[in-house]
């Protein structure tokens, strides 16, 4: 029996705080939360009593770097976990699994895994407002088998997730994002940048060689100052909206 139940995420625009809590929603009441993004305390340990629900964005076909360092400071023991990695509708490659393995490491159990949809951060016209009512009903479903699943697990298993070892190369984004005039100098940005790469001294300014495009800056901006913009981003938007708008569906693997 499932006593206590935590939510672990990074989500920096908060598509993937919001998927995992729907998962959480359809099998108990209350969970605790700990956000990966802003979470500087030691991680939890956890037992066999209890259920982790773990959430990552993809980048590029793999878990953030920042997110997977600060994922294997949690700890578990024969603990019960459900995993989602959340895409913007291209290809989720190799991260679901290697959000998988680097839990299984950790001493958890992965008993479900979800490859859920959510609209694109850098690319945002590409799966716009997604998770939507379908996917949260998906979502939704999932849970519920989750949550039987949950009632008597069987010995021994794995749900074999999609994703190839060694895992595809991590590829760096040359998109970053900028501030305009509208900027206040708040700090509410560097404040949230989980690689520190932007100031507080000088939030108008991005270290291109730390950032990783995560784009926590823009959604935690309250003047709406960041955002990407300039040639480069208009060209590669065109292209990638025209390649990737199509709609995929959630993916879901259990025991």
């Amino acid at each position: 029996m499932i006593k206590n139940t935590w939510c672990i995420y990074f989500s920096p625009s908060g598509t993937t705080k919001k998927t995992v809590n729907q998962i959480a929603a359809g099998i108990q009441k209350e969970w605790q939360e700990c956000d990966l993004l802003a979470q500087r305390e030691p991680m939890p340990e956890l037992g066999p009593d209890d259920l982790l629900i773990a959430g990552a964005p993809v980048f590029a076909g793999r878990i953030p770097s920042p997110c997977a360092e600060r994922l294997r400071g949690v700890r578990g023991d024969k603990t019960p976990a459900i995993i989602a990695a959340v895409y913007g509708n291209r290809d989720y490659d190799d991260a679901l699994l290697e959000l998988q393995e680097l839990l299984e490491g950790q001493g958890f159990r992965v008993i479900a895994a979800a490859a859920a949809i959510a609209q694109h951060s850098i690319f945002p016209d590409v799966a716009a407002g997604r998770p939507d009512e379908e996917d949260l009903r998906q979502l939704q479903n999932f849970a519920g088998k989750c949550a039987k699943l949950l009632e008597s697990l069987p010995q021994p298993g794995r749900p074999s997730v999609k994703g190839h070892a060694p895992y595809r190369a991590p590829a760096p984004v040359p998109l970053k994002p900028s501030a305009d005039r509208s900027c206040t100098r708040c700090g509410a940005c560097a404040k949230i940048c989980p690689t520190g790469a932007i100031d507080p001294r000088y939030p108008q300014e991005t270290d291109k060689e730390r950032c990783i495009s995560c784009t926590a800056c823009i959604a935690a901006c309250p003047q709406h100052a960041r955002a990407f913009r300039g040639p480069a981003y208009k060209i590669a938007k065109a292209g990638f909206v025209k390649k990737f708008s199509a709609r995929k569906e959630p993916e879901f693997f259990l025991l």
